[in-house]
This record gives C-alpha cells, structure tokens and sequence, in this order.
C-alpha cells in the first residue's frame, strides 16, 4: 500500500466560530463539520490530514515553521484577516517553502477594499475564494493530484 499523503489544514483567527459568525457570509457549518467532512474526503484519497486553527498569530507562524520538520508535503491555509495583514505568516511560508493554497469562504474581492489584498496570494499555488466550505473540498482535491503528479 502506499504512504499516506500528508497535508497540514490551518484555519486562522475567527474561524472558531463558524456557524455562529456572520451565517450571511460564512455560511451556517461549524469548523468542526467542515473539519469531519474533510477528514472524510482525505481517507477516500490516501491522504492524512492534519489540523490547526488559532486566533493568535504567533502560533500559526510556528505551526507553518514545524510542517518541514513534520513531512507536511502540502498546506491548505484559510488564514481569516490574517491574509490582509500577516507579513510574518508570508515569510514563514518563504522560509518552509511547501506549496499551499490560501482559500477564504467569503469573496474577499467582493467585500471591503481593504480585504482584496492579500500578504499570500502572490506566494501561493493557488487562491479559492468565495465558494464556502466547498473550497477546503476542492483545493484538498487540487493538492491531492499535484502531489500524485510528482
């Protein structure tokens, strides 16, 4: 049988509270739903998923920084506000140097100005943005084939 995949999933500040928080823009799913359904997907494509999410910038810093170390070979990261602010979350991602896609549940191009820039977009394989909790499904898709490609 072949070795499992592993692809790291950081969900960034707020996304706690998913389900609660805005249903209007991010929908009524918990982040443990999406998280189930996610885990789900990842077994059916040999692929182990591992999990973080933190309000604190810091520790999502450190957890990017320990995924080299770990064998992360893929990072799906919807960073909340952090992709509009984070220079340090950038430079972290620059220094592990593992591929990623940013994915946001909301259209941040649709939404205020200030959310339509964002720290990681240009360093990154890839951008979902505004297709709900559908677009942890199809970038863990997307990265399953990259990395089945090699």
């Amino acid at each position: 049988m072949n070795q499992k995949l592993k692809i790291l999933l950081i969900n960034g500040p707020n996304l706690n509270l998913l389900g609660e928080r805005e249903p209007s823009i991010y929908g009524k799913e918990t982040l443990q739903k999406i998280i189930k359904i996610i885990k789900k997907k990842a077994n059916q494509l040999n692929t182990k998923i591992f999990h973080f999410q933190s309000n604190a910038e810091h520790k999502l810093v450190e957890k990017i920084q320990e995924s080299r170390k770990a064998g992360i070979q893929f990072i799906i990261i919807n960073p909340g506000a952090f992709a509009h602010t984070s220079i340090s979350m950038r430079d972290a991602f620059l220094a592990v140097r593992i591929p990623f896609f940013e994915i946001h549940i909301s259209n941040i191009f649709s939404r205020e100005n200030f959310r339509s820039h964002s720290w990681l977009s240009d360093i990154s394989n890839g951008i979902i943005s505004g297709f709900g909790s559908d677009g942890y499904i199809w970038a863990l898709r997307t990265a399953v084939n990259i990395l089945t490609k090699k």
